[in-house]
């Protein structure tokens, strides 16, 4: 585990790389790196600007994909209540989860929009492959998102959460079925999952119903019981699963009453870890290659031997020849579910189809 300088400007990052000795030399190998850093908070352009140094950092390594964490951009609001369970008053305008709201609402992106073109525009010019989790702002919704680049420097399209957990539900709208993409890429088959999503075994079908190969896991749950589910899907989906998630102090958030942190009995003081991360890279065997880390801001990298994912499906193909169709079977509506519709000619395209801009250069897989 080599200690290197951060390129974040927040202190070391460690940079753990794993070697996998007992891979096939002729097999194909990509090199993968998740981050695990904070968000700076309401502050969406210094957020930008972060993700890049980390993103020109892990390309250093040599990393051909980089997974972010859940809300990296836009902010995961750790701690916040926006009123509710504490004090709310739906006819008062001015109440504070109202504020907070808004402030909010003002950090999250638009998609497609300049932040999105700026993405785009990192991917291209570090040769990557890029996940990234962010707030996507859709009018006055907000949805906890996944974006997906490549090292083109093109916006691939997205994934948004399909079900908000707890009081999440208050803040972020719920995704449909016409999101849930994985893309056949040279580098493999990839999609992703949004923390307790992973736990929806219906919807973990549906992606390796579409042959997902580099399972993306960003995340906002750091407890120790989350690696037992990361490596339960790695086996179960004969993949490799990449789970980022940020490494976060009390001081990363602005200070109370601006912010205010609910949940630690009392507010918290600025060295406060409050989320320790718990980052991780596991292969299809159930191998632990990179993490979990739980000492700070890092950059986790490990070497993926692809062929592990034919040896892991020898044994155990979910819906290969484990699978028993005639007794046990998935359908996915993945039409997007639209409040209005028109049905004049001038409103064929629909607000979905327009917000969200995929570009077609990788095929997405049936």
């Amino acid at each position: 585990m080599a200690l290197v300088t951060s390129g974040s400007g927040a202190g070391p990052v460690i940079n753990e790389v794993e070697m996998n000795g007992g891979a096939d030399p002729s097999a194909t190998t990509v090199r993968a790196t998740v981050v695990q850093a904070s968000t700076v908070f309401y502050d969406t352009p210094a957020t930008l600007d972060k993700a890049e140094r980390l993103i020109e950092e892990a390309a250093g390594y040599g990393s051909q994909l980089v997974v972010f964490p859940e809300a990296f951009i836009g902010g995961y609001p750790r701690g916040s209540t926006f009123g509710f369970g504490i004090s709310v008053s739906i006819a008062n305008p001015k109440d504070k989860g109202k504020e907070a709201f808004r402030r909010y609402h003002a950090a999250a992106i638009d998609v497609p929009g300049p932040e999105v073109t700026r993405l785009a525009a990192m991917a291209g010019k570090y040769k990557v492959f890029l996940v990234m989790g962010v707030i996507e702002r859709e009018g006055y919704t907000l949805y906890c998102s996944v974006l997906f680049f490549d090292p083109l420097g093109r916006y691939l399209g997205k994934h948004r959460k399909l079900m908000p957990t707890a009081l999440e539900r208050i803040i972020w709208g719920f995704g449909d079925g016409s999101t849930i993409p994985v893309y056949d890429t040279p580098l493999g088959k990839i999609g992703a999952l949004i923390c307790w999503e992973n736990k929806m075994p219906l919807l973990r079908t549906a992606l390796y119903g579409r042959g997902i190969e580099i399972y993306c896991a960003p995340t906002a749950d750091s407890r120790p019981v989350w690696q037992a589910s990361m490596t339960h899907i790695a086996l179960e989906g004969g993949c490799f699963v990449l789970s980022a998630n940020q490494f976060c102090r009390r001081k990363d958030y602005p200070p109370p009453p601006e912010y205010e942190f609910a949940g630690f009995g009392e507010e918290p003081s600025a060295d406060t870890v409050v989320c320790p991360g718990g980052s991780v890279i596991i292969s299809p065997s159930g191998e632990v290659l990179a993490g979990p880390n739980y000492e700070g801001e890092a950059l986790i990298t490990a070497d993926l031997d692809l062929g592990e994912i034919v040896r892991a499906k020898f044994d155990f193909d979910v819906v290969g020849h484990y699978a028993r169709p005639e007794v046990l079977s998935l359908v996915v509506n993945d039409k997007p579910q639209l409040p209005v519709s028109f049905t004049s000619a001038a409103e064929k395209i629909t607000p979905t189809a327009k917000s969200d801009g995929i570009v077609k250069s990788y095929r997405i897989t049936d």
